[in-house]
């Protein structure tokens, strides 16, 4: 899952991006619309958090410029305009919700759930491959019954390959939506992560259900 925090208050902007990462979300995040703007254009991202009042384009015209091509973006609106004019102009405008300042880290976190569980798996909470299973409100996974100790990496690449199940996902992919932005496509980081969660399902479930596919990428299916 691939977020794009845009916020222009340095110490929130923080907050909220080592808050996301820590739930094994790929975070990137700048401070001014202009660049927002620039970074929407040149890469894709499943969920954009956007502050209202920016420097150099304000919150409504990022907003609007990204519906103009995009409507498949979720947006979520932080803003300290409380007032119901200011909410349903931004809904009006295509966010997909809206959350006044202060707000808590895990109220932006159940509204993030709420937005990208809507957009890939509907009213699903618990996503299951055979007798594996993977609690997408508490983020924790278990195997037979039993709860699995991952690390936050290993949290977002079974997520994600749960979330495609049947589908070939490659490094590339994973990279873009579970590596923050800046890893090195050549790196061995995602194969060494994905061989400790490999190693761990085989250890719990007495088989391994994500498989290579040579050319294609990992893939998770069944026994």
């Amino acid at each position: 899952m691939h977020i794009l925090v845009v916020e222009d208050e340095r110490a929130l902007c923080d907050t909220i991006v080592r808050s996301l990462k820590r739930l094994a979300y790929s975070v990137d995040y700048c401070y001014d619309g202009l660049e927002a703007m620039e970074m929407l254009a040149v890469e894709s991202f499943d969920l954009v958090v956007l502050d209202l009042n920016l420097p150099g384009a304000d919150g409504m015209t990022v907003l609007k410029t990204l519906r103009q091509t995009d409507y498949d973006t979720k947006v979520l609106i932080l803003s300290a305009r409380s007032d119901v004019v200011d909410k349903v102009e931004g809904l009006d405008a295509g966010a997909n919700d809206y959350l006044t300042k202060p707000f808590h880290l895990e109220e932006l976190a159940a509204r993030i759930r709420n937005l990208t569980l809507r957009k890939f798996t509907q009213d699903q909470v618990v996503l299951t491959c055979g007798e594996l299973s993977f609690d997408t409100k508490t983020r924790k996974a278990a195997a037979c019954g039993e709860t699995l100790s991952l690390t936050r990496k290993e949290t977002g690449i079974l997520e994600y390959l749960m979330l495609n199940q049947g589908r070939p996902v490659s490094q590339e992919e994973l990279i873009e939506h579970v590596w923050d932005s800046s890893v090195d496509n050549f790196s061995n980081s995602i194969r060494v992560h994905i061989s400790a969660l490999r190693k761990k399902l085989r250890g719990a479930l007495g088989h391994d259900p994500i498989h290579n596919r040579i050319g294609e990428g990992y893939v998770m299916e069944e026994k």
